[in-house]
C-alpha cells in the first residue's frame, strides 16, 4: 500500500507511523476473555476493533501472528487490589459445573460469537492453565531480581522498584508508599503493588491450584499475559491491544513485570485501546449479571453483522452509546448498503487489478490507514454504492476490496461472484506473505484455519491454489 498505516499509540499518546520490528511481519497480542460467563457486547466491541486492525495489517502486506489469551484462572473479582473470589471458581459454583467444563463452555461460546461477527480467528489461543510453569518461572525471575516479595497471602510485585510504573497510565504515585498516607494490609509494601502468585487459603482446597516454590496456589491475573506473549511473540513485539479499562491496572502491570524480567524497553512498541460501549439503563458488566449478550441481540430480531455495522459507525477511540433504537437504525442502514451492491454479477481478475488502483479504493484505504477510521471508510463505501457510472464488475471488485476490511458480507450471498469470502481471502493473503517470508510454521497454521472454513490449499510452482472441501 502506498499509504502507510498510522495508529494512536497509548504509549506516546500520539498518532505514529507503524514500523514493525521485523520487516514484513507483525506480532499482535490481544487480551482475551475471562471465560466464566458469556461475553457481553461491550467486550465484543473491543474484539471488533482489533479485527479491523488485523485486517488492515494483512491488507498492508504483513504476515501477522495474532495471539489472544484465554483467562481460565486467576482473575479476581477486584482487579485493583487483588482481593475477592476467583471469577472462575465463582462461575463454577454458580452453574454447578467443574471449572474445566465452565472454561470450555464459555470459550466455545466466545469463539462462536466471534465467528458470527466475521472476526478472523487468532493464530493461537493460549490458556492460562496450560502455561502455569512459564508463569512460575517468570515470578521466580522477578523474585531473584528483587522485584518480587512474599506477603501474607501471596507473592507481590514491588512497584517502587520500577520507577516508570506510573508512566503508562499517567498515574501520580506520590504518597502511595506503605505508611505514607494509608497503611497497606496483608504485608504489601505499597498500595500499588500487585499479586504475582496467590496462596491457597489455609485449611481449604481450591478448585484450581498448583504447587510452586512458595507453596500451593494459583497465578495472579496479570502474569499470564506477560508469560504467554513472551513465549509466543518474543521478548519484544509490535502491537498489544485491549479496552481502555486495561490501561491503569492490567497493562501497566504487564509492562512493569515484563520489562523487569527481560530488561528490554519498550517491551511493546504500539499499544492500541478501544473505548467503552455505554448503555442508558444496563451496566455493561459480566459480574453484575446485567449485561447484554450477542445472542440476546439476535433474539430481538437482529443479525450479528448489524452490530458490527453499528460499531463501524463510531471510531474505536470514541465512546459508542448503545440503544436498541440505534441498533435498529444500523440494521436498516446495513440493509440499504447491501441493496446497493446486489445483482452486480461476476467480476474478473482484471476488474480486481483495476479496483486496487481505483480512487474509491485508495481513498477508502487512506481512511483505514489513518488510525482505523471506520466511520469515514464506511462513508466511502456508501459513495461507491450510490455511483451509477461504474460498470458492475468493477464496482463489485472495489466493494470486495472494501469488504475485506469491513467484514460486512457486502457481496454475499447476492453476488455469486466472489468465490471466496473476504475472511478466507485475507487468510490466503496472509499465508502468501508467510510463505514469502519462509515462515512455514505460520503458513501451516493458516492452512489449518482455511481448512476449517472449507478451503483446501496446495502449493504449486505458480503459487498457492485453493479449492473447496
Amino acid at each position: 500500500m502506498t499509504v502507510p498505516l498510522r495508529f494512536f499509540n497509548t504509549l506516546s499518546r500520539k498518532v505514529e507511523a507503524f514500523e514493525p520490528r521485523i520487516p514484513g511481519k507483525a506480532g499482535l497480542y490481544t487480551c482475551g476473555p475471562t471465560v466464566y460467563a458469556y461475553a457481553h457486547i461491550g467486550n465484543l466491541r473491543t474484539y471488533l476493533f482489533e479485527d479491523l486492525l488485523r485486517r488492515a495489517l494483512i491488507k498492508a502486506g504483513y504476515d501477522v501472528t495474532h495471539i489472544c489469551n484465554i483467562t481460565d484462572v486467576g482473575h479476581l473479582t477486584s482487579d485493583s487490589d487483588d482481593t475477592g473470589d476467583d471469577k472462575m471458581e465463582q462461575g463454577a459454583k454458580r452453574e454447578g459445573r467443574s471449572v474445566w467444563e465452565l472454561a470450555q463452555f464459555y470459550t466455545d461460546a466466545f469463539q462462536a460469537d466471534l465467528k458470527r461477527l466475521n472476526v478472523i480467528p487468532a493464530t493461537a489461543w493460549p490458556r492460562a492453565t496450560e502455561h502455569v510453569p512459564e508463569q512460575i518461572a517468570m515470578v521466580q525471575t522477578l523474585i531473584d531480581k528483587g522485584f518480587g516479595y512474599q506477603a501474607d497471602d501471596g507473592i507481590y510485585y514491588d512497584t517502587s522498584k520500577f520507577p516508570r510504573y506510573g508512566d503508562f497510565a499517567r498515574k501520580d504515585l506520590r504518597g502511595q508508599e506503605a505508611g505514607a498516607r494509608v497503611a497497606c494490609a496483608d504485608g504489601k509494601r505499597n498500595n500499588s503493588d500487585f499479586a504475582l502468585w496467590k496462596f491457597s487459603p489455609a485449611g481449604s482446597k481450591r478448585l484450581m491450584e498448583w504447587d510452586s516454590p512458595w507453596g500451593k496456589g494459583f497465578p495472579g491475573w496479570h502474569i499470564e499475559c506477560s508469560a504467554m506473549s513472551v513465549k509466543y511473540l518474543g521478548e519484544q513485539f509490535d502491537l498489544h491491544c485491549g479496552g481502555i479499562d486495561h490501561i491503569p491496572v492490567h497493562h501497566s502491570n504487564e509492562i512493569a513485570q515484563t520489562e523487569a524480567v527481560t530488561e528490554k524497553v519498550p517491551w511493546v512498541n504500539y499499544w492500541l485501546h478501544g473505548e467503552f460501549l455505554v448503555m442508558d439503563k444496563a451496566k455493561m458488566s459480566k459480574s453484575s449479571g446485567e449485561f447484554l449478550t450477542l445472542q440476546r441481540v439476535i433474539d430481538r430480531g437482529f443479525e450479528a453483522l448489524d452490530y458490527r455495522f453499528l460499531c463501524l459507525q463510531a471510531h474505536y477511540r470514541q465512546q459508542l452509546a448503545f440503544t436498541f433504537e440505534s441498533l435498529e437504525s444500523a440494521k436498516t442502514g446495513r440493509k440499504n448498503l447491501l441493496d446497493l451492491f446486489k445483482d452486480l454479477g461476476p467480476f474478473s481478475p482484471k476488474d480486481s487489478e483495476e479496483a486496487r488502483n481505483h480512487p474509491y479504493w485508495t481513498e477508502f484505504w487512506k481512511e483505514i490507514a489513518s488510525d482505523l477510521n471506520g466511520p469515514r471508510a464506511l462513508a466511502k463505501t456508501w459513495e461507491l454504492g450510490k455511483d451509477q457510472t461504474l460498470r458492475p464488475g468493477l464496482k463489485a471488485a472495489i466493494a470486495a476490496e472494501m469488504d475485506s476490511l469491513l467484514g460486512l458480507d457486502l457481496l454475499l450471498p447476492a453476488t455469486a461472484v466472489a468465490p471466496l469470502s473476504p475472511q478466507a481471502q485475507l487468510l490466503l493473503d496472509e499465508r502468501a506473505a508467510a510463505r514469502a517470508a519462509k515462515d512455514f510454521a505460520q503458513s501451516d497454521r493458516l492452512r489449518e484455519q482455511l481448512a476449517k472454513l472449507g478451503i483446501l490449499v496446495k502449493d504449486t510452482a505458480k503459487g498457492q491454489e485453493w479449492s473447496r472441501s
